[in-house]
């Protein structure tokens, strides 16, 4: 099982990477879940906008697109952030970078276990499962 954090059309290294992973394995296994591959890739709003047109002929900004390839309860899947947008965003909140860009990260492996925020009590139930797995990772970093 691997999770893995690349670039794409920006220069980003993300911190903690260690013990990002573990709070990620340790996400997946309190969803009773088996930790497969992941791959996590930050990029600049332009590169997200044409994977989100391209794929899901959305034509707007986002701060995240995740791919699922699950194989039964193994999780399995990519992660595509915009860091752009993900800045914007904790400015917009009043959050850290940091904090914002942790949400994002377990938004994306949330919606791997099967979560989903089309609704509005799936945003609500989504939300509640970033800030449980936030509170989390505060005991690790």
């Amino acid at each position: 099982m691997d999770i893995n954090f690349f670039s794409e059309d920006i220069d980003y290294k993300l911190k903690n990477k260690t013990k990002i992973r573990n709070w990620i394995r340790e996400t997946i296994n309190s969803e009773n879940k088996i930790p497969g591959t992941i791959n996590i890739i930050f990029t600049s709003d332009d590169y997200l906008l044409n994977i989100n047109n391209q794929f899901l002929s959305h034509n707007y900004f986002t701060d995240i697109v995740t791919f699922n390839y699950c194989e039964n309860e193994t999780i399995i899947g990519e992660i595509f952030i915009s860091k752009e947008t993900v800045l914007n965003n904790s400015k917009r909140f009043f959050v850290s970078f940091e904090d914002e860009i942790l949400r994002v990260i377990i938004h994306g492996v949330l919606h791997l276990i099967g979560y989903n925020d089309h609704s509005n009590e799936e945003k609500k139930i989504m939300r509640e499962k970033e800030n449980e797995y936030l509170d989390r990772v505060k005991n690790l970093l």
